[in-house]
């Protein structure tokens, strides 16, 4: 399946900033963001997926890079199929581990990508988010 990504930026009505949405190719809303922390379930449950499985060790705790490179700028660059890749296969060379073992990001594989895109694109402001009430 092809994916696309379309970034719509806030907007500005009476002063007041509508929600941030991206949308996939299939037309669905990739991730929605308000305030840049608040976001949609599905991206909260990345943003869950991202700490279980402490991706933070290596990418740090803002995805900014430590150990492991910068997730904000690396998904200005892969493709969502090079990202479930990396993912799933792993970059043993580099240190990336494969993860295609465990249950938790493989089931949340399209939540997780939005939370880092989300991140990526500077929707999302700041690494730890709250569901949209």
């Amino acid at each position: 399946m092809k994916r696309a990504l379309i970034l719509s930026l806030s907007t500005f009505v009476a002063g007041v900033a509508l929600p941030t949405a991206a949308v996939s190719g299939d037309d669905k809303p990739l991730y929605t963001v308000q305030d840049g922390v608040n976001v949609d379930e599905n991206t909260y449950n990345g943003f869950k997926t991202w700490r279980a499985a402490a991706c933070d060790r290596c990418h740090g705790p803002n995805q900014e890079g430590m150990v492991g490179p910068s997730l904000i700028e690396s998904l200005k660059v892969l493709t969502r199929e090079e990202f479930d890749k990396v993912l799933t296969d792993g970059r043993m060379a580099k240190g990336m581990p494969a993860w295609n073992t465990n249950q938790k990001v493989m089931d949340n594989l399209d939540d997780l990508y939005a939370y880092l895109k989300g991140r990526s694109d500077g929707a999302i402001t700041k690494a730890k988010v709250r569901k949209i009430k």
